[in-house]
């Protein structure tokens, strides 16, 4: 099997995404997860010249990389400036340098205003000096793509020129990520066939979302390795992302193989996501908070017969966990896997009951977590073990600044209707102080409430549930009620109503 050399580009294109910059600790240990967990074969680093922060950084990742017998793994971008950028490398500790060249004749005639023979002149005088300070070189191709495209001879004459010269790697970008597929396979296929032996790599961008397909084409056609970031970070749409890209590589062709150590993907991910402040969308492939996740009922009732709605996305294959969605389209199927993940069974009754209260909830557009479901178990069957003689019917709470709030409150006990209206010192106090009102008229006592505490489900995933937990006095005798609403004081109301039903 051929090996795909992997370059992670993240610290370097990764880090032109807008709003992006990383630390030089941050980059110290996004490199180190990059080598030594996820596995990639090399790293680009940072722009030479850029800033003294940059420098800085670099330092500390190659001082690291010496030390460990890595250093030959960490590149550094330069460009065509005499001796500036390699007395930076120098400066650095740098070893390996990926030299930025003109890969359209357009770019050369309108950006350099030279001709290619100026070029490659001055391309061979950078080459010759960094071959004589025992530093390695990597060319890339800048709009290679449209090169192809428009100006193939100036690309073949640019390539004759290139093999000649002390180059390790020759680097293609598809620099404004403008390739279809079948573009990429051709354009590759014919610089491969033509130059046997010499080590190309693939680097693609996302701006037609075809990043994936396309480092896909580049290893049909034989390319030798691929630039990918984490996250698909990088300028405009972004690179091609690495977590999809080896896992249609390990899925989809059989004749390569790539070091990336697929379980270490997720782990990276989350920390460039931390690190950088740019946020996964949850459907993200591979490492998107959702794509493990299951909604539909039945496709959770497929997966417990005989895994119908798995593929060889196996989410256990980057060390992460297939999940149950709880909401109105879960059924019980998707609640049964959860609360099987909980160790909980329930007769088929109470599940019934939990599954109606779910449904609810999601209609709602509240959001329910595997947390949740403890909390909702517990609800229900109270509800049910209750006969409710007393209920509040309706109620209006008001607050307003420099006002006490206020309560109106209709109350039904044993099918006679009260209302009352009363102020507090909050809309819990107001409404207990109607409450009070009816029960006077009935010359009823109530409880004294002694303690009063709010909880959510931990980790504070949900927008669904607060829990109040109330505790009563009655005549020396205590018991606790509870309510369940993703409203504080309704819950508080709906433990209130448990109360007056119990006594």
């Amino acid at each position: 099997m051929k090996h795909i050399e992997i370059m992670d580009t993240t610290l370097r294109d990764g880090e032109q995404t807008n709003g992006v910059s990383f630390s030089p600790s941050e980059k110290l240990t996004i490199a180190q997860l990059l080598l030594l967990e996820v596995k990639v074969d090399r790293v680009e680093i940072a722009s030479a010249r850029v800033s003294e922060g940059e420098l800085e950084a670099v330092k500390k990742i190659t001082g690291w990389a010496a030390a460990n017998g890595l250093i030959d793994r960490i590149e550094v971008l330069t460009f065509v400036d005499g001796d500036v950028s390699i007395q930076w490398m120098e400066e650095a500790g740098a070893k390996v340098m990926n030299l930025l060249t003109k890969g359209s004749l357009n770019h050369l005639k309108h950006q350099l205003r030279k001709s290619p023979e100026q070029h490659f002149e001055e391309v061979g005088n950078v080459l010759r000096l960094a071959a004589e300070r025992g530093i390695t070189s990597n060319v890339y191709l800048e709009d290679w793509s449209n090169g192809m495209r428009h100006s193939p001879d100036y690309v073949f004459q640019y390539l004759d020129f290139l093999v000649t010269q002390p180059v390790k790697r020759i680097l293609l970008p598809d620099t404004l990520g403008v390739l279809i597929p079948d573009e990429t396979f051709d354009y590759l296929n014919r610089i491969i066939q033509r130059y046997p032996g010499v080590h190309f790599d693939f680097h693609g961008h996302n701006d037609y979302d075809l990043g994936v397909a396309n480092a896909l084409e580049a290893v049909k056609a034989g390319v030798n390795g691929l630039h990918l970031t984490v996250n698909g970070m990088g300028e405009r749409a972004g690179n091609a992302p690495l977590a999809s890209v080896i896992a249609v590589l390990n899925d989809y062709v059989k004749t390569v193989k790539t070091s990336v150590q697929e379980k270490s993907l997720y782990t990276v991910s989350k920390l460039v996501e931390t690190f950088s402040g740019f946020r996964v969308g949850p459907n993200k492939p591979i490492i998107g908070e959702n794509v493990f996740t299951q909604t539909a009922g039945i496709h959770a009732d497929g997966d417990k017969k005989n895994n119908l709605y798995f593929n060889d996305l196996l989410p256990e294959r980057f060390g992460r966990k297939r999940k149950y969605a709880l909401g109105k389209t879960s059924g019980k199927a998707n609640i049964e896997n959860n609360l099987a993940q909980l160790g909980i069974q329930l007769s088929d009754e109470d599940l019934k009951l939990v599954t109606q209260r779910i449904i609810e909830l999601g209609d709602k557009k509240e959001t329910v977590t595997q947390a949740d479901l403890p909390y909702i178990i517990g609800d229900v069957l109270d509800n049910r073990a209750l006969e409710e003689n007393v209920r509040v019917e309706n109620y209006v709470l008001t607050h307003s600044k420099s006002l006490k709030p206020s309560a109106t409150v209709k109350l039904v006990m044993n099918n006679e209707v009260f209302e009352e209206n009363a102020q507090g010192d909050g809309q819990y106090d107001a409404f207990m102080n109607a409450l009070k009102k009816v029960y006077q008229k009935k010359k009823l006592t109530l409880p004294v409430l002694t303690d009063y505490a709010v909880r959510i489900p931990p980790g504070g995933k949900t927008d669904a549930l607060c829990e109040t937990i109330i505790s009563w006095d009655l005549n020396g005798k205590e018991f606790k009620t509870r309510g369940l609403d993703s409203d504080q004081t309704v819950s508080a109301i709906k433990a209130t109503q448990k109360m007056l039903n119990l006594i």
